[in-house]
């Protein structure tokens, strides 16, 4: 087991090991109450040197409807401690409640999130004893940004927004935790094989970055066989990088195959606030039974002690925390007959984990944490502003006439050409359905329909605008438009599947 530690600037606030250092904390819902209150006990009895304040979050504050589950008040806490300890909160069903998870790391600017994923075999039941994987994981956009709208009667969508400072940032923090960690290789997963704009970006970003580290090993795998193979054979892997929903579950997967997802603690990191928490829910049927286990929140609160500067107290925590695993003193969760030898609950763990404090395990590898391993959070290069040409526009249809066909959608919108503008491709989720469509091609009531300029010329927004009347005037529902440009002469636009 390598130190895990993760950290932006903290104001240099626990410079002087006397000073306490202030965090904003929140005991959420569910079994967020009790293994809150475990945690702080166990970080308090090891010396932790934190001054705390408490907010309300999640259930009763979106039951006030507050739809972002967070009092406008609590920002003032976390604006000005800037370190945010969180137990997991309970996000009602429907209603439009956002989560709040999302919408503090996206507030607070928390873009690296950071989730170690190591088995304790053997110890904990696991299939793959030596795993030690990190994922890094990019916190504020790809799909997360949540912009979804209901296009037509059949078809609703997701936007899936990728930004060079987005993934230069993630990417660059991915190479500075593995210097900072003494890790060997890190490891970029994406699907650019088909989302060659948005993940083709992620990807490039990663091979431009990787050479400013040749000190470190660096590979790309798509992510479906890199999950596959992260499944079957983890220590190939060490640190892996990648956008936020292929991230969100490989970081969950990777914690269960490691051992248990109640194992692992994360961290979100910004360029000036940061949150701790468990990776896991509130799990309200556990809630109140003096049954859940407390280690992933009381890891997080590991890797905010060495964002707060204080290395001997984490060390401590993690050591003792280790040393009670290893003794067999194990929650419902993880307990193994033949293993385990004593069963717990969450109060009781952390007593056992309170007893271990200034004990080392011995078959288990302490962990030794060092103020100067700081991960610093870096900030993305000026973007290098390209010549842009718009060339075309793609006007999207909502239209279910005469059967759904193509080539009768066609034969309407080509007597629209005109003014610079001409008809060159219809698809249909995706798939190119004229010219030359396929009869077998499934047809929803959502059709693109892409005019570029005649002459290969640049146009203007005018030339567009026409197009949209002279499409009204003849009747056709159209609910967005996507103008498509070129970026120093190259397209910087998709082609439909099939064309």
């Amino acid at each position: 087991m390598t130190s895990q530690t993760s950290t932006a600037t903290a104001d240099n606030a626990a410079a002087n090991s006397k000073t306490l250092v202030p965090i904003t904390v929140a005991r959420g819902d569910g079994i967020g109450p009790e293994i809150m209150d475990a945690t702080l006990n166990i970080i308090k009895a090891a010396g932790a040197r934190i001054e705390i304040e408490e907010i309300e979050i999640g259930e009763k504050v979106y039951l006030k409807g507050i739809s972002a589950g967070i009092e406008p008040s609590a920002w003032d806490s976390l604006r000005k401690t800037r370190v945010f300890l969180k137990a997991p909160i309970t996000t009602p069903q429907g209603g439009g409640f956002k989560s709040l998870n999302v919408t503090t790391r996206k507030t607070l600017g928390l873009f690296a999130n950071v989730r170690p994923c190591v088995s304790y075999a053997p110890f904990i039941k696991t299939k793959h004893p030596i795993m030690d994987v990190v994922v890094v994981r990019e916190n504020e956009e790809d799909l997360y940004a949540g912009i979804e709208h209901q296009q037509t009667d059949e078809v609703v969508q997701c936007l899936k927004l990728i930004t060079r400072p987005g993934c230069e940032k993630i990417v660059r923090y991915a190479f500075e935790y593995a210097k900072m960690n003494h890790r060997k290789k890190v490891t970029c997963f994406t699907k650019d094989n088909i989302m060659k704009l948005t993940d083709g970006l992620f990807h490039k970003v990663f091979d431009e970055i990787a050479v400013e580290y040749p000190e470190i090993e660096n590979e790309h795998w798509i992510v479906d066989i890199g999950c596959a193979k992260l499944a079957d054979t983890p220590e190939l892997f060490d640190v892996l990088v990648m956008p936020n929903l292929y991230g969100d579950i490989l970081s969950d997967m990777s914690a269960q195959i490691a051992g248990s997802v109640g194992l692992a603690g994360s961290a979100n990191i910004g360029e000036n606030y940061a949150m701790f928490e468990a990776i896991h829910g509130s799990a309200p049927r556990r809630a109140g039974q003096n049954l859940a286990n407390p280690s992933g929140l009381l890891l997080g609160a590991v890797m905010m002690l060495v964002h707060i500067n204080q290395p001997d107290i984490a060390e401590r925590v993690h050591n003792a925390w280790l040393k009670t695993i290893e003794d067999g003193v194990h929650t419902y969760d993880i307990f193994t007959e033949g293993v385990s030898t004593e069963k717990v609950g969450t109060k009781e763990f952390s007593e056992a984990v309170i007893a271990r404090l200034g004990q080392t395990p011995s078959r288990l590898k302490p962990v030794k944490y060092n103020s100067s391993g700081e991960t610093k959070a870096t900030k993305a290069k000026p973007t290098v502003k390209a010549k842009k040409e718009l060339v075309g526009v793609d006007v999207f249809l909502h239209w279910t006439e005469e059967n759904r066909s193509p080539d009768a959608l066609a034969d309407k919108l080509t007597q629209l050409n005109g003014d610079g503008l001409k008809l060159t491709m219809i698809s249909n989720r995706g798939a190119k359905v004229w010219p030359k469509g396929h009869p077998e091609t499934f047809c929803t009531d959502h059709w693109r329909c892409r005019f570029l300029s005649e002459n290969d010329q640049p146009l203007k927004h005018t030339q567009l605008i026409s197009l949209l009347s002279r499409v009204e005037a003849a009747g056709f529902d159209f609910i967005k438009t996507e103008n498509l440009i070129k970026l120093d002469g190259q397209k910087a636009y998709s082609l439909g599947q099939g064309e």
